[in-house]
């Protein structure tokens, strides 16, 4: 396996335990403060701003941090890798330690939410590349 393919793969790792970590603490928060008082769609809603910097931060620290070439597979990769991690916890979460079916769990979501959740999740596996796409349109004015 080359170093970038290791490369990728750890900034995949790195990226997805940035945007979990902080995920994980907003939902500390917003479970037990914002739920009971404006209902789950309202406070996830409200949270979907917050990991949208985290994403966009996140992003730009790995692509740094692990020197990734502006390459569309690399950054892409990196994005995808991330997701993959991202989705299997949310799943082990939901089934194993909520003791949940992965149908239950899909229903439950709110359709509003649950549809900007998704949106979410395609921007937190593009985002790597997006970032290598914005620097460099600053770059070249």
């Amino acid at each position: 396996m080359s170093t970038l393919c290791l490369r990728t793969i750890k900034a995949g790792m790195a990226y997805f335990s940035l945007a979990f970590g902080a995920g994980f603490i907003m939902g500390a928060i917003r479970v037990p403060f914002l739920v009971p008082r404006l209902g789950e769609r309202s406070a996830e809603l409200i949270e979907m701003p917050f990991m949208l910097v985290v994403i966009v931060l996140a992003a730009r620290f790995i692509t740094q941090r692990f020197a990734l070439p502006a390459i569309t597979l690399v950054r892409l990769s990196t994005g995808l890798v991330a997701l993959a991690l991202l989705i299997a916890a949310e799943l082990m979460l939901a089934v194993v330690l909520q003791d949940r079916s992965l149908g239950d769990y899909v229903s439950s979501r709110d359709p509003v939410s649950g549809s900007v959740y998704l949106a979410m999740l395609v921007l937190f596996a593009a985002m790597p590349l997006l970032i290598s796409r914005l620097r460099f349109g600053r770059d070249a004015a």
